[in-house]
Formats: structure tokens, sequence, C-alpha cells
């Protein structure tokens, strides 16, 4: 029987993954004068890198300014983008009445709040994991591990909700089940090794 659910962030409760592809793709361009595809993005992702590998002739020095104007550039984008998914706080306060809720996220903590700020999602959650929180990124297990850690929960009494076949793998490599829920931007990934595939978050209550 599950009792706690940890979930990403981005894509799965917040619409926020666009922004930082473009947000990226915009510094990549001004400063490398590289055209980032959308599928060398995804492949980027998934193998857990950072988008410089995109531009491999950069200095380490360059990367750091590209990727402090990125980071500002992201910024801009989630304080005037639209970025709820509809829904959210009525299936989690659902949720909420069985089962203790976690978020595991990649974002860097500064980021995290201001996607977060008045936005009361956070309210139903026992604790976020930022990426500054543990020693490797998805897709290795640890973000998911810290998560069981601190939950002081069993692998079988938990399952993970995900968006990105990078989530599925650092999952499945923390042996968590994983529920994978569609977003449009991640759809081309391979999910063949989720537990569950759902169309919306609201079927998370129908399959638990």
């Amino acid at each position: 029987m599950k009792k706690y659910i940890l979930f990403d962030n981005d894509g799965v409760l917040v619409e926020t993954e666009p922004l930082y592809y473009e947000a990226s793709k915009r510094a990549l361009k001004e400063f490398f004068n590289v055209n980032l595809q959308f599928e060398d993005y995804m492949k980027i992702m998934t193998d857990g890198n950072g988008v410089w590998v995109a531009a491999p002739n950069a200095s380490y020095e360059e990367v750091i300014i590209a990727r402090n104007q990125r980071d500002v550039y992201y910024q801009e984008y989630l304080k005037k983008e639209d970025i709820a998914i509809s829904g959210v706080h009525e299936i989690l306060d659902e949720l909420k009445q069985t089962y203790k809720m976690g978020i595991v996220t990649t974002s860097r903590r500064v980021d995290f709040e201001i996607i977060h700020n008045n936005r009361g999602i956070t309210d139903f959650m026992e604790f976020v994991l930022c990426v500054e929180d543990y020693p490797r990124a998805k897709p290795f297990p640890d973000p998911y591990l810290k998560g069981l850690e601190l939950f002081k929960a069993k692998k079988e009494e938990t399952i993970v909700v995900e968006d990105s076949q990078r989530g599925l793998i650092s999952a499945n490599k923390a042996k968590i089940d994983c529920v994978i829920v569609h977003n449009k931007f991640t759809q081309t990934q391979d999910f063949s090794t989720a537990k569950y595939k759902i169309d919306s978050l609201k079927k998370l209550i129908d399959i638990l």
C-alpha cells in the first residue's frame, strides 16, 4: 500500500519546462551562436548534462557568463508567464487526506521560490528538495533516495510522479515505482519502464 508521494515539480505541478528551454536556447544563441534544437535539448536533459555541452569549444569562463544570463532570462519568464496547471490544488487537497507528499526537483532553490511565491502548492508538502539538497541530480537516484530518507519510508510504500525520462530513470535507479503524467513538452521521450502512464494528474487519484 502506498503511503507517500514524491512529486517532480517542473511539468508536473507547474508548467515551467518550456521556459527553461527558451532561456537556454536564447543564451546559447546570444553567446555562442548555437541554435539549440528541441531534439538535442531533450537528449541533453535526459542524459543529465548541462545545455552548454552544445557549445563544446566554449571556455569555462564563457559558460559561467552565459549560464548567469540564462538564469536571468529564466527568472524573467517565470515572473511574467502563466505557469499554472489547472486543478493542481484540488488534486493535492484530496490526496493529502491519505498520503504524505514531498517535492523532489532539480530546480535551484532560488528559482523554485520564484515559481512558488504565493502559489500555495508547497502548503501540501512535508518538504521540498532542490538541486542543492543532494549530491547528484537526476538521472542519478540520489534525489529520490533523499526523499525516502526524509519520509523514513520504504520504497514499496512510495510512488514517484514524473513527466520526464530523466526523472523516470532516477526513480528506477532508486527502485521506486514511477507514474508518468502526460506533458506535451516531454511526450517524445521513452517511458516504457514506468509503472503507470496517465494523461492528467487527476488520474493519479484513480490508480493509487
